[in-house]
């Protein structure tokens, strides 16, 4: 237990002399204006623009996929019309 009381005494005192501006980002810090701010939103941005295509593509290739089926299934319906 003794160990375990250190370590977090360690952590504490660790944090306490670390200095202010190593705490936050510009972004999370309200300077919203800075260059580090800027760049952050654009790469969120720019994860977020590929994950909408891949998503959006995968789900196009589904879309795809039902059609070409109900097609044919269409298809079969008019070649055997006794067997539908």
């Amino acid at each position: 237990m003794k160990s375990f009381s250190k370590i977090i005494f360690s952590a504490l005192a660790l944090a306490a002399s670390a200095p202010a501006s190593s705490f936050a980002c510009a972004a999370c810090y309200g300077r919203s204006d800075s260059p580090l701010a800027s760049g952050m939103n654009w790469g969120i941005f720019t994860l977020l623009g590929i994950v909408v295509s891949v998503l959006t593509c995968i789900a196009a290739f589904f879309v795809h996929i039902v059609r070409k089926e109900a097609a044919a299934n269409h298809d079969d319906a008019l070649k055997n019309p006794s067997e539908v």
